[in-house]
């Protein structure tokens, strides 16, 4: 037993100086990344910052560069983190709580717990069967995606702390009356039968008995996962973001969605909703349409449009949803979301 112990100590003294050592290099790339694409595409190739093509060259090299980088800390870092919170832990924190109490915290863990699309059926199955109000599942269906970690932190370092934390505050809030109204409308008859007579199986819960070269090794792990998953939605994305800071026309985007139309807000939102994209492919095209004068609200709405009513996960939730519910459930956030985006043009 000592000397399982021992190891395991070494193992994690190894893990936190490998850990050391790549902070280190990932703090140095990100510093010269811009000085090094500078230098490549305006003193190496020749570009003039000034023309279209130098602008979108640099543009496209020097985000990729950037975010790719940010994903991979930033990933690696909450892989870790959640690693302590569990789906199974996040389940219980909500099961048998009051309504209200419920779709606060459902939204608050939304945020901190491992979700995705793909695990929109066994997530809801597990919650509603473990005696989770439907408006704290709710709450967390539409947190989690929306306030994902990545796209804040991206957010954050496109646009500072203020349109993140805006951005934070508005999903967070979006998701808590979303998911009260859907409560209160007593929606559970549009719930598939099967759902309720789903019994919820104990087990082990995987985030206990874990050591610290363990929790790294879940990090490296998710950063080669997610890399490997987006990488074709982070080069179109930044590829059209070029496009759009290169050549795209800015009175295109002044008469479609500028500030002097008034239906900019909802307009944003019903093209996001049937569009498909990863959050790191679309706040590329956030950030190169910002540059051409659109308003931040608009553009914020558009966002949350995309990655909390994707298409493929109203798909997925179709298995233990009726299309009813589907409906209500995308009216009430995207009526929410517009809100979002006309309050933020209001104050930003």
């Amino acid at each position: 037993m000592q000397a399982t112990v021992a190891g395991a100590q070494r193992a994690d003294a190894r893990a936190w100086l490998l850990v050391a050592a790549a902070s280190a290099a990932w703090v140095a790339l990100y510093r010269t990344i811009l000085p090094l694409w500078d230098w490549l595409v305006y003193g190496v190739a020749g570009l003039d910052p000034a023309t279209r093509l130098g602008g979108a060259v640099h543009f496209f090299f020097y985000d990729v560069s950037k975010i790719l980088l940010l994903l991979t800390g930033i990933v690696f870092v909450v892989t870790v983190l959640r690693s302590f919170l569990s789906v199974e832990r996040t389940r219980a924190l909500l099961g048998g709580r009051r309504a209200g109490l419920g779709t606060v915290l459902g939204a608050v863990l939304g945020v901190a717990t491992p979700f995705c699309s793909c695990s929109a059926v066994p997530a809801f199955i597990g919650f509603v069967a473990a005696g989770v109000p439907l408006s704290a599942t709710m709450a967390f269906l539409i947190a989690s995606p929306m306030v994902d970690v990545v796209a804040v932190t991206l957010l954050y370092g496109l646009f500072g702390w203020q349109i993140a934390a805006l951005y934070v505050g508005a999903g967070l809030i979006v998701a808590v009356v979303a998911g009260t109204v859907l409560g209160r409308l007593r929606l559970e008859r549009f719930v598939e039968g099967f759902v309720f007579e789903t019994q919820v199986r104990g087990g082990v819960d995987p985030a206990l008995g874990l050591g610290w070269s363990d929790r790294f090794g879940m990090g490296r792990d998710e950063v080669g996962g997610i890399v490997r998953r987006i990488w074709p939605f982070l080069l179109v994305g930044i590829g059209l973001g070029a496009a759009i800071h290169g050549w795209l026309p800015e009175d295109l985007f002044a008469r479609v969605a500028g500030p002097d139309n008034p239906f900019a807000v909802p307009l944003a939102v019903v093209l996001g909703v049937p569009l498909y994209t990863n959050v790191v492919g679309v706040i590329p095209l956030v950030a190169a349409l910002q540059a051409k004068g659109l308003a931040m609200g608009t553009l914020l709405a558009f966002m949350m449009s995309v990655v909390a009513l994707s298409l493929p996960e109203m798909v997925l939730l179709r298995r233990v949803l009726k299309p009813q519910l589907i409906a209500v459930f995308v009216a009430i956030v995207a009526a929410g979301i517009v809100g979002v985006g006309i309050l933020f043009n209001a104050v930003l």
